[in-house]
């Protein structure tokens, strides 16, 4: 059992299998870093994958990594196998959100078999964490490898305290939308109690994607779901700014007047192949700084033996080719490409020698490297040039900010950062500094977790009057000799889908009515505000009653559908009209012409309009009804005009008048059910989610509903 407990793909601590035994390396990168306070506490616990594939491991070597793990570094490792790592990491993580979260939409990759993966490598690291898991425990979850884990948590453990950190950028919905499995993603996301984005802009894409692709408003960065709030906020990661400030390391000997420095990792986001066409046409528009001017372009081997990254080294190793032919000399080399890693003071070395640091990503969450060279010139004799897609360009405004993209932009940029004034660099790094020094990488964990810790627990919690006994209602269903079940369909026995019409009953559920029906003394009816027809054609076939229109249609066991009012349709056109002129300015909302009966659907419609036209809507609609014997109904994301003299209440005593039930069970979910609530106090009435109601009980979801109705059925 853990009180907090941090997942991520990998393990602050990497294992290594050697012929004779294993090797435990600590990472000193940022995230270890800055979790190193919480992660000392004693209750602490890391879970992630170790570095080294299942396959290559006996169940003793597991056992051994295992122990090793928790006695001495307080983790515990989630062993993955090369498929895992083939599909999931590679696959999923890397081929399909790495790129489209990077707006590398040409290289993103969609396949099932990495989706499957992705998914249950996420409930994998759930059953690891599972046991370690009490009522009480904080989680922190980190990255795009896990972004199904807190939705995973949270199913299993409503009430537990759960964060995600996510440390790349977050799509605008344009490119987010691209992704197949978008809402699936987003889902698993607000199982978090807290989601944090290194920027501003990161939230607001992640909010513009809540709205239109799940339905869900905000307000202040609070997203209402369900029955919780999730709150969103931006924390940007900072560095251990002391350890690079204070090294003793020595500066690189530079070899000539003017040192400019790159360090990245290979990835196409990194914009290496631009940069060095910048560095190009600087040395064309300004000879004078030929022989005075070395390139040092650090790239770390990542993500070997990919087609994509072979091809981006190649690409990079002919261009430092092409530039040093055409401007270096026998005493002179522009471009010095090193494709190697070095130690973190090596890199020191190397930061503090430089006078001009070109990070230049297309596009990143943070980048560290621009931060960590700023804390390493405490001479302030350097300068930095930053991409604006940067996510340290909102926080770095002192930098030089270029397009990098821009290239002749970015020339110009570096011609000015070597004739910028001592007094105007100084001035400069000491903004940047100060603010890096107080926003360190501590305190962007002392931030979060504050934050996470002071959020009150927003899961609704049943009132114990109001919880089901599903014991005892198998029990009176079984030993009932009559018995009826009035089930509303949508938000009931179906999710809400984006248009009406995909709500169409799955095999398993038309299998499980029949079921229920067949079992002797016993009626089933669905009951809705769909229009008969669509019911018909749905589970018409099946040895069950229906009511469609909210009651204005009925058709019992066997026999025919029968309306049960005359019902006049002189208002529908004129207000079919005014439904009309809106939806026209609404787009995504339209139109459902029932029978007797318009319902006005907003579910698709841009949330920017919704605070506006709606409320609008209604009252136009209110007007114009006056005093007609029509009412208008509100349910989810939908605006219903019908008879008044029509309701699910009414209808239900079609049924219970021809009968005496010893059972009668009635479940809906919306403001339509409230009537057969109150018509069928007498048997047990169940309420789907929250909100007021005349139930008696309640359950959460459509899930707990299908649970209810496989007790029955068995």
């Amino acid at each position: 059992m853990a009180k907090f407990i941090i997942a991520s793909n990998r393990l602050p601590v990497t294992v290594k299998k050697t012929d004779a035994d294993f090797t435990y390396s600590k990472s000193i990168g940022g995230l270890a870093t800055g979790l190193k306070n919480y992660h000392a506490q004693n209750d602490a616990v890391w879970v992630g994958w170790p570095g080294v594939a299942k396959e290559r491991l006996s169940k003793t070597d597991q056992r051994t990594i295992h122990t090793t793990l928790e006695t001495d570094y307080k983790a515990k490792p989630v062993f993955l196998s090369e498929e895992d790592i083939t599909l999931y990491y590679e696959g999923f993580s890397n081929k399909t959100l790495w790129p489209l979260f990077h707006y590398f939409a040409e290289k993103t990759e969609h396949t099932v078999p990495m989706w499957n993966a992705y998914q249950a490598v996420n409930q994998t690291f759930l059953d690891a964490i599972d046991p370690l898991i009490e009522e009480d425990s904080t989680i922190w979850v980190h990255d795009y490898q896990l972004l199904l884990l807190p939705g995973l948590i949270r199913e299993k453990y409503p009430t537990v305290k759960i964060g995600f950190f996510l440390h790349i950028p977050f799509p605008s919905f344009e490119i987010f939308r691209l992704l197949i499995w978008q809402k699936e993603i987003l889902l698993g996301l607000l199982g978090a109690d807290l989601i944090g984005f290194h920027t501003y802009d990161y939230v607001r894409h992640f909010l513009s994607s809540i709205r239109r692709i799940l339905g869900l408003d905000h307000h202040l960065y609070q997203i209402k779901h369900e029955d919780r709030l999730i709150e969103t906020d931006a924390f940007p990661m900072g560095i251990h700014y002391d350890y690079f400030a204070e090294s003793p390391v020595e500066a690189y000997d530079k070899k000539s007047d003017h040192l400019i420095l790159s360090v990245d990792r290979l990835d196409y986001t990194k914009g290496i192949l631009e940069r060095l066409e910048s560095f190009r046409v600087f040395l064309e528009k300004y000879p004078d700084y030929h022989a005075k001017v070395s390139f040092y372009l650090i790239v770390a081997p990542s993500r070997t033996g990919l087609d994509t990254y072979e091809s981006l080294k190649e690409s990079i190793e002919k261009t430092v080719s092409e530039i040093n032919g055409a401007y270096g000399s026998f005493d002179w080399m522009p471009v010095w490409f090193l494709y190697q890693s070095f130690t973190q003071e090596e890199l020191i070395s190397f930061y503090k020698a430089a006078d001009l640091m070109l990070v230049t990503p297309l596009r990143d969450g943070m980048n560290l490297v621009a931060k960590e060279y700023l804390a390493a010139q405490a001479h302030h004799h350097g300068m930095l040039i930053l991409s604006e897609t940067a996510g340290a360009a909102s926080e770095l405004s002192e930098a030089l900010i270029v397009n990098p993209n821009d290239h002749d932009g970015v020339a110009d940029e570096i011609k000015h950062a070597f004739e910028m004034t001592p007094e105007e660099r100084m001035s400069r790094h000491k903004i940047m500094q100060k603010r890096l020094k107080r926003y360190s990488v501590t305190f962007w964990a002392d931030t979060f977790m504050k934050r996470l810790n002071a959020i009150e627990p927003t899961v609704k919690t049943l009132k114990q009057e109001e919880v089901l006994d599903l014991d005892a209602v198998e029990a009176s269903f079984k030993q009932a000799s009559r018995k009826i079940l009035f089930l509303d369909y949508d938000g009931t026995l179906m999710g809400f889908k984006k248009h009406p019409d995909q709500a169409y009953p799955s095999v398993r559920l038309k299998k499980r009515l029949t079921t229920l029906a067949e079992k002797p003394g016993t009626d089933v009816v669905v009951i809705s505000g769909r229009d008969h027809q669509t019911l018909e054609n749905w589970l018409g076939m099946l040895p069950v009653s229906l009511v469609g229109d909210h009651g204005l249609f009925i058709k019992k066991k066997g026999g025919a559908w029968k309306q049960m009012i005359t019902a006049s349709d002189a208002w529908m056109t004129s207000l079919r009209n005014v439904l009309d002129t809106y939806a026209d300015q609404m787009p995504g909302a339209f139109i459902e012409d029932k029978t007797h009966s318009l319902a006005f659907h907003y579910r698709n419609a841009e949330p920017d309009m919704l605070s506006v036209k709606i409320p609008d809507l209604k009252e136009t609609l209110r007007t114009m009804i006056g005093s007609e014997p029509i009412e208008i109904q509100e349910g989810h994301r939908v605006i219903e005009i019908k008879d008044q003299r029509i309701n699910k209440g009414q209808a239900t005593y079609q049924f219970t008048n021809d009968h005496d039930y010893d059972f009668i069970l009635t479940i809906g979910d919306d403001t339509t059910d409230e009537d057969m609530f109150k018509a069928q106090s007498k048997g047990l009435t169940i309420k789907v989610g929250f909100g007021d109601t005349a139930a008696q009980k309640r359950v959460r979801s459509t899930k707990d509903v299908s649970a209810l109705l496989e007790r029955l059925e068995s």
